[in-house]
């Protein structure tokens, strides 16, 4: 897939839609349409059937705004609608439950005009309301979303007209738009039941009909979605499978149809087997890095955090771990991102001699603990290799397995022991949002524990660029870029592509930038 993500302006977009009048979703290329990576084997659409869903990971209600396991982006995917989509392969904002709007000329207020033909699943209908308290909601600690700060920098929601909402903004926002494709438009009324998942009401295209923990979700169809004729699929069938083994015995007999969470080599096989189709979600670029908590000696040394950036065999990882399907990196910018700069992640290449002789220079380092969260192929394997990679230079480290739902909880508390491995997001978006947001990465509070004025100065200066991917914005990208190579308080390995798997029955299956699934369009052949 090319990627032309950040080309036009945002400046440019607004006036394209401002230049036409009142832009209808039904006159222009909706967001599911725009999404590249559906399966692609043609045939007529129909209506009808069950999807067999198998996921790895059961949903964790007070995490719904995390993205953080596949429960939670099944759930996102199926039940809520945003206000805005961007395409997979693009930072353009695209229409959804706002068909228009208008940046003020200062960049601290945005007009959106609303759609006034949706309704929740409850049946009451969508209002300028529910964008402020979605807003409100998203803003609020207790949720742990991680574009907080961006919420929170909106200081007032004009509700006057109900198809209208004005947003009024602290200071300039450069990455208003990635706040206004994450935030699931959340229903006030049933807000305290969907913190406890007994009832978790939005208005997208399945809701969600029972919930049995650690066991299946069921999604039945919303009969009077917005969308005219959609979704195909009378619901969703998505089973809890912790053991990446099973989903993949599950998906050769038929049992599902479609997994998430299976190892890359498994996916392998299965594609070469015939039968079965992989779909690689670019534009939902994850990376895989270790961590540290750079509180505990010794690595609150950078000697000792540069000794292991050096070590780290990232080919090695890329290749056998993740059979190809990404790239090895010292930043977290995908290739087409603003902010990358190829020179730059050479930094930290592989050299043994250089690691061991930062090592000698430290002194004798205790063992570390390396914790990651299980149930994830990916995630083990990697740990592992990163094990081996350390001994080499001396430094000895013990493998921490822990809860997956436990090692969220650690992550976002700050709480790791000494390193850790895990994959991160947000670097596919506008990326000041990675620097404010991301709990690895946010300056003000990160989950390594480190602080400078330095970073905060940096990350909050391209925060409050309003224009994304002028020259000022980029500039301001490479201070924040120099400040993560020189603290290493994260050491990056490589992009990833997140894939699913289906069987060849499905088709139409797509996603969302954040890897939630969208199966508005999908249907079985």
């Amino acid at each position: 897939m090319s990627h032309v993500p950040f080309e036009l302006s945002r400046r440019q977009v607004l006036a394209g839609f401002g230049a036409g009048g009142v832009l209808l979703l039904a006159g222009c290329s909706s967001a599911v349409a725009d999404k590249k990576g559906a399966t692609s084997k043609s045939s007529k659409p129909r209506s009808g059937g069950v999807l067999k869903v198998g996921i790895g990971q059961d949903l964790i209600p007070g995490n719904i705004f995390t993205n953080s396991n596949a429960g939670i982006t099944t759930t996102v995917g199926l039940v809520f609608d945003r206000l805005i989509n961007y395409p997979n392969d693009q930072v353009v904002p695209k229409p959804s439950l706002a068909t228009t709007w208008e940046l003020a000329a200062d960049g601290t207020s945005l007009a959106l005009d609303l759609r006034d033909d949706v309704t929740y699943h409850s049946g009451r209908p969508f209002t300028s309301e529910d964008v402020a308290f979605a807003i409100e909601t998203y803003a609020d600690p207790k949720w742990n979303g991680q574009l907080k700060s961006t919420a929170g920098a909106i200081t007032k929601v004009d509700t006057s007209d109900p198809h209208r909402a004005v947003l009024h903004f602290a200071h300039p926002l450069g990455n208003i738009f990635d706040l206004l494709d994450t935030i699931p438009i959340v229903d006030h009324e049933t807000i305290d039941q969907l913190a406890t998942g007994e009832k978790i009401v939005g208005t997208g295209a399945f809701a969600l009909k029972s919930w049995t923990p650690n066991t299946e979700l069921v999604y039945e169809k919303n009969a009077k979605y917005w969308q005219p004729g959609r979704p195909y699929l009378d619901g969703v069938r998505a089973t809890i499978v912790p053991q990446p083994t099973s989903l993949t015995s599950q998906l050769r007999s038929g049992q599902i149809d479609y997994a998430y969470g299976i190892s890359n080599r498994d996916i392998e096989t299965l594609v070469n087997s015939g039968g079965y189709e992989a779909i690689r979600l670019e534009g939902a670029e994850t990376q895989v890095y270790v961590g540290t908590n750079v509180a505990v000696k010794p690595l609150d040394d950078v000697r000792t955090r540069q000794a292991i950036a050096y070590a780290l065999d990232r080919d090695r990882v890329i290749s056998e771990v993740y059979r190809g399907v990404g790239y090895p990196i010292n930043l977290p910018w995908p290739k087409y991102s603003p902010a990358y700069d190829a020179d730059a992640n050479t930094t930290y290449s592989l050299q043994i001699e250089k690691a061991k002789d930062l090592v000698k220079q430290v002194g004798p380092i205790p063992k570390l603990p390396l914790t990651y969260g299980t149930g994830n192929p990916l995630i083990e394997a990697t740990a592992q290799i990163v094990q081996a990679n350390l001994k080499e230079i001396g430094i000895e480290v013990e493998l921490d397995p822990i809860d997956q739902a436990q090692f969220v909880k650690t992550l976002i508390g700050a709480q790791f022991k000494g390193l850790w491995v895990t994959l991160h997001s947000w670097a596919q978006y506008t990326p000041s949002t990675l620097t404010v947001s991301a709990y690895p990465f946010n300056a003000a509070k990160n989950a390594s524990k480190y602080q400078s004025a330095d970073y905060l100065q940096d990350a909050e200066g391209a925060w409050k660029i309003a224009e994304g991917t002028s020259a000022d914005a980029k500039a301001a990208y490479g201070k924040v870029s120099q400040d993560l190579l020189d603290a290493l308080f994260l050491i990056e390995i490589g992009i990833v592509l997140p894939q699913y798997v289906v069987s060849d029955q499905v088709r139409d299956v797509s996603y969302t930038k954040r890897s939630e699934v969208d199966l508005t369009n999908a249907y079985l052949a």
